[in-house]
């Protein structure tokens, strides 16, 4: 069994989002988020490591800005970021989002 790594609840999404690292700037899509990081579904190249600049598309939202860390990269398919840092207005867009979706998908189970 694989040890879990993270540390906070995801949620599975589909959110519009830009990235800036090293050696690449591109569109991309957010597939999984939590308070600490995301999955980026992407070409483009990213090291582990590395330093990214991340743009996230919330619905009916204006976008949330992280500097995020690479943490895993999968060749062609996209890579996992830890969120390093951000403003606290984007921390809490970004809580109450997830807040919203965990309480929808409770719901949806009823």
């Amino acid at each position: 069994m694989e040890n879990e790594r993270r540390s906070a609840p995801r949620a599975r999404v589909n959110l519009p989002a830009r990235w800036e690292g090293v050696l690449s700037r591109e569109n991309a899509t957010v597939t999984d988020i939590s308070r600490s990081g995301c999955f980026v579904l992407s070409g483009g190249k990213v090291e582990k490591k590395e330093l990214v600049w991340l743009e996230i598309q919330l619905p009916d939202q204006d976008p949330i800005h992280f500097w995020a860390e690479v943490v895993d990269e999968a060749s062609d398919i996209g890579f996992a970021l830890r969120f390093n840092s951000s403003s606290e207005e984007d921390e809490a867009l970004l809580a109450t989002f997830l807040e919203s979706v965990f309480q929808g998908k409770l719901r949806k189970a009823d």
